[in-house]
């Protein structure tokens, strides 16, 4: 999927795969920063209203994520926790992805 500069999304969706529901697996390519943050909101929100599915965003190729790119992915988690019966998953992080979670108290909030 095209995205705005700096950031592209593959999506694969796989059924079954979470307690018999679907899966949805995005891929980021580049930088989440806060130029095109509203590109995956567009893309997650509405498989968050859709429910019933698990939603795994996978960060192996992502270069790059600043604070509003971090915001952009704690707002999205919020929502599918109040959601329920959607599951938001972040995996692949960067060493240094995983040291901005650390150092913002948010690696809780993405163990759930």
């Amino acid at each position: 999927m095209a995205a705005g500069p700096g950031i592209r999304f593959d999506v694969e969706e796989s059924k079954g795969q979470f307690a018999d529901l679907p899966m949805v697996t995005i891929r980021c390519h580049g930088r989440l920063v806060s130029g095109n943050t509203e590109e995956i909101k567009k893309l997650v929100k509405p498989l968050i209203e859709a429910g019933g599915r698990k939603i795994v965003i996978d960060c192996k190729d992502m270069e790059h994520l600043d604070s509003s790119g971090l915001g952009a992915l704690v707002g999205l988690k919020v929502s599918a926790l109040n959601k329920g019966l959607v599951k938001l998953e972040l995996i692949n992080l960067s060493p240094r992805v995983t040291e901005l979670l650390k150092l913002t108290n948010l690696v809780d909030l993405f163990a759930k």
